[in-house]
């Protein structure tokens, strides 16, 4: 009878702990044969200008360019993959490589970037950075190299913006 009280207050003590575990949120490993970026189904090619965003159940959803993100965001998609709690949001450093809090990033303008959009992320702000909510409402305004891109790759006029 002590064994069984025993043993029963072990695996409600094992499951207690595991149910009130904190979510990992750290960066993942891009896997370049199956991660594709959920706004324009892309391959993620280059870690250099890929996002990713942790929501708390530790799903993940990968963008190809920040871009992509601000697009994303503003879908009901973004909502069910929010599920109201914390996302962290990832941003490949264009400058030493690795992850960025992208929050915390800085963003020069003017690189080509994957699908055109031209911002990329950098750890060190200077006189022409600018923030995370400065690059959104930027993109918000238009502020981008998407359409020169859509242009040269054809593509404007094509249900593409």
């Amino acid at each position: 009878m002590k064994r069984i009280l025993l043993l029963s207050l072990v695996l409600t003590g094992i499951l207690m702990f595991s149910c009130n575990r904190e979510p990992d949120y750290s960066p993942r490993i891009i896997h370049y044969d199956r991660d594709v970026c959920a706004q324009c189904l892309m391959g993620i090619a280059d870690s250099l200008w890929a996002v990713q965003t942790i929501n708390s159940h530790g799903d993940v959803l990968w963008f190809d360019d920040i871009g992509c993100l601000h697009e994303y965001m503003k879908t009901p998609n973004w909502k069910t993959f929010k599920d109201d709690g914390k996302v962290k949001i990832w941003v490949g450093n264009t400058e030493k490589g690795g992850w960025i809090d992208a929050e915390k990033a800085y963003y020069n303008f003017g690189r080509h970037t994957p699908m055109g959009y031209g911002y990329s992320a950098v750890s060190t702000p200077n006189d022409t950075t600018f923030t995370f909510d400065e690059v959104m409402k930027r993109i918000d305004e238009g502020k981008t190299m998407r359409e020169k891109f859509l242009e040269k790759h054809k593509m404007m006029g094509k249900g593409m913006k």
